[in-house]
């Protein structure tokens, strides 16, 4: 049985502190993938404002 590329790409490029170039491209593409890239370009919000989408509530939980 073969891995999924994925978990290839992050077990063969963790980081170790001078490969930061390296490691920061292919975590982009494991979290682009999984459409989570976000969560590197977005500032993280503090609170919940009111009016705020049950599905941005499970996220921000998250």
């Amino acid at each position: 049985m073969s891995k999924n590329p994925l978990i290839m790409i992050k077990e063969t490029n963790k980081f170790n502190g001078t490969n930061y170039n390296n490691w920061l491209r292919n975590m982009k593409i494991v979290l682009d993938f999984k459409n989570q890239g976000y969560v590197l370009d977005k500032p993280l919000p503090t609170v919940l404002l009111e009016g705020t989408s049950p599905e941005e509530r499970v996220t921000f939980k998250k």
